[in-house]
Order: structure tokens, then sequence, then C-alpha cells
């Protein structure tokens, strides 16, 4: 193992609700005015919540986190929303100030935390690499080295003397990692940022990732939902919750963990509030109308939903999605695309049924997702839960011959005949 380059010690850090701070003047004073007046504050987004009246209260984002990082090792960070794994970055980025704790850091550190972060709407793409390329400590001669570089890498030579405000979020990302990869930094940090290029692109930065770690022996921090990338990339992984270190490995294993790989399941019961919808439980039945524990390839099942609302509805969709290993959804429906706006919700508990016959599952084990739509009000989210259970498929003789089709051969089943030369 090579000398370790990043120590965090009992790292903690807390946010006083209540406390106003969005990042512009402008925007705080809307807040402090509405709250004076007792009104909503107008920067939430749609379903977030207001901490504005909860003074007294403080949200811990990290508690006692503890650990290190080698120098070339690439370090993934996971979770759910909430969990803390942007937070510890920007406090390894110096962007955030941890409310108690230690960190030490040998090398110079280059951070992709949001789209175009650190860079000027005004200026030219060429005039914000050279922005950029100051903020991380590089000289001019050094910048002038690596802006063809750069540039190719980034894709857009043809705007590079644009003002990036007139770029769209795509160009944003490709510049954003070019100049952040190319500046050759000790120590990469990388926050969910690529969700926002193509799959191409997507690529393109792990492999340019993998290069600097594997060849240059730079270290690399990586914050994803797409466990496909973290496989590709991480060697070794940690799993957060709720601001603490909940598992920590080599990434198949916490991956594992994370997805709740070995709880399957056929039924999932879900803790809503009685003064909002909800789906409160699904339950997987077989064609006998029994608990299905286990799922067959190429058998029918309906998928069973219990949704509560505490009053009326007069249109909602209701979505769910099964996730593979590596984080890439491979079944999805959604009841709107059948019902349209004819799917509303009575108060009380509501049931609705989703039949899926000739399961096109091969064996294996999926993460199930469900969310649950006010479609009247242009699709607005009303629940979403990720990962709430384990569904797993086995092995079945679909075309009665004797042989099952193994999971080696890919994940989708899709009925099909052969015919010979007689």
């Amino acid at each position: 193992m090579s000398d370790v380059v990043i120590s965090v010690e009992n790292l903690s850090k807390a946010y006083h609700l209540g406390q106003i701070g969005t990042g512009t003047l402008t925007n705080d004073l809307k807040v402090w005015w509405n709250k004076a007046r007792g009104k909503p504050n107008p920067m939430l987004r749609i379903d977030e919540t207001d901490h504005g009246n909860r003074d007294d209260e403080d949200l811990w984002a990290l508690r006692d986190i503890s650990f290190s990082v080698a120098q070339g090792e690439v370090l993934g960070i996971i979770g759910r929303n909430g969990a803390g794994k942007s937070t510890i970055l920007k406090i390894l980025s110096r962007v955030t100030a941890p409310t108690s704790g230690k960190i030490k850091v040998k090398g110079r550190i280059a951070s992709l935390l949001e789209v175009g972060t650190g860079f000027h709407p005004d200026l030219t793409g060429r005039e914000n690499i050279y922005l950029n390329g100051a903020i991380l400590g590089m000289s001019h001669k050094e910048i002038d080295r690596k802006l063809d570089e750069i540039v190719d890498f980034a894709e857009i030579e043809k705007f590079i003397d644009t003002p990036v405000k007139r770029y769209s979020s795509g160009m944003y990302v490709r510049l954003a990692f070019a100049v952040a990869a190319h500046m050759e930094p000790e120590i990469l940090v990388v926050d969910e940022v690529l969700a926002v290029g193509d799959a191409r692109f997507q690529e393109k930065c792990l492999s340019k990732m993998k290069n600097v770690s594997v060849n240059n022996g730079r270290t690399v921090i990586f914050v994803s939902h797409n466990m496909n990338a973290i496989k590709q990339l991480c060697s070794r992984t940690i799993l957060l919750n709720s601001g603490q270190i909940e598992f920590s490995g080599s990434t198949n294993s916490v991956i594992d963990k994370y997805l709740r790989f070995d709880n399957a399941s056929s039924h999932y019961v879900i803790t809503c509030k009685d003064t909002q919808p909800g789906i409160r439980s699904i339950k997987f039945l077989n064609e006998e109308g029994a608990d299905a524990d286990a799922l067959r390839t190429g058998k029918t099942y309906v998928v069973d939903f219990v949704v509560f609302s505490p009053v009326s509805m007069p249109s909602v969709g209701i979505e769910f999605g099964l996730t593979n290993h590596f984080g890439n959804r491979v079944i999805f429906s959604n009841s709107y695309y059948i019902f349209g706006l004819s799917s509303g919700l009575h108060e009380g508990n509501n049931v609705f049924k989703c039949t899926i016959p000739n399961l096109p599952l091969l064996a294996g084990k999926y993460a199930l997702d469900i969310a649950l739509y006010d479609e009247m009000a242009l699709h607005r989210r009303l629940q979403y839960e990720s990962n709430i259970g384990i569904v797993e498929v086995i092995e079945n003789d679909v075309f009665k011959t004797g042989r099952a089709i193994s999971p080696e051969w890919g994940e989708i089943f899709f009925p099909h005949h052969w015919s010979k030369p007689q």
C-alpha cells in the first residue's frame, strides 16, 4: 500500500436549521421577508422540506467519520440522498468547514462538485480554463501547455471562445471535467456531475480517471449513484447512511450491502405519513394469487400495490422498476402510460394491480424502485423510494427442453423459436 494522502479523523458537520443561506444576498432577503410574514420559503423546490421555523435544531450531515485514502487509490462513496456524500467532498475541497474533526491532505486537490463550479458565466470557455487553472495553482505557461488537450477532450473547439453562459449543461460538464482532469492534481474529487453527460462521454471520463490513477499514481474520490461506474472504477468503496459509515470494504461487497441483495422478498411495506398520498405496500403474486417468494423466468406474475390517500385525487401515476447489480434499470412500468389521466384515488386505501406475463428476466437479484406522481399537476412527484427491497428471479425451463437458461448469458429472456433444415 502506498503512502496515505488523505486522512479523515472523527469528522462531523452540523447545519443549524432555520439559518438563511441561499448563496446570494437577493435570495436570502426573499427568504427572510417571507419568513417574517409567516409565508413559505420561496426558494424551496417542490416536495422539499422547509426547515425555516426550526431555529433550535441542528442537522448532523456527518457524525464521527474516519477513513484514509492511499496514493493512487480510487475510493468510491455511495449512499442514499442525504447520506452525507457531497458534504464529505465539500469539506475535502475546502468549500465548507467541518464542525469538528481533523483532515490531513498531502497534495493539490482538483474538485468537480457541481456543473460549472468556478466558472464565470460571462467569460469564454478559453478564459474559464485559465481562470480554473489559476485557482488550482497552475502557472500561465502550464495552462498553455495543456490547453489544446483540454479543448480536444471536452469536444468544444468550435465554441471555445463563446461565453459559457450560452453552453448547454452537457458542454458545461465536459469542459469542467476536462479542466479538472488535465491540471495534473495529486487528488481528483468527482461528484455525481457525470450524470449530465451522454453515455459515450461518461465512458470517456471513466477511462480518463482510470488513467489518472493507474498510469499517473494519482488519487481519485468518486461519488455516484451509478453502481456500474463505481464497479468499473473503484477498488474500495464506503457506504454512508445518515451521515455515518455503515459499511466499508471491497466495492462488490459494499454494493451488495447497499442494494440489499442478501435480503430478497416478495412483500414490501412502506411507512408513509397519513397526511399525504403514498404507496403503502407492494406484493408479488403468482398466477394462483399466492405470495411469490422467488420469481421464475417466463412465468406470469401480478404486482399488487396498496396506495393510501387522505383525500380523493383525480389522477395519479404509479411507477416501478427493477434495477440490476450494476445500478441499471432493466424493467420499468408507469400506470399513466396505460390509464392516461383516468386513474384516480379515493380517500383511504386503493389497490392497483400490474400483470407481468412471461417475466422477461433471467435468474438474478434485482433492486425494486417505486414512485407515485400527481398527473394533474404536471407529473409532480408525490413519493419516491429507491432500493426498497430485492426481487429474486430463479432459473426456469422456459422452453420445456430440460435445460434452463443460465444467467451468465445475460439478463433478459425473449420468446423466440428456431427452425432447422428437414
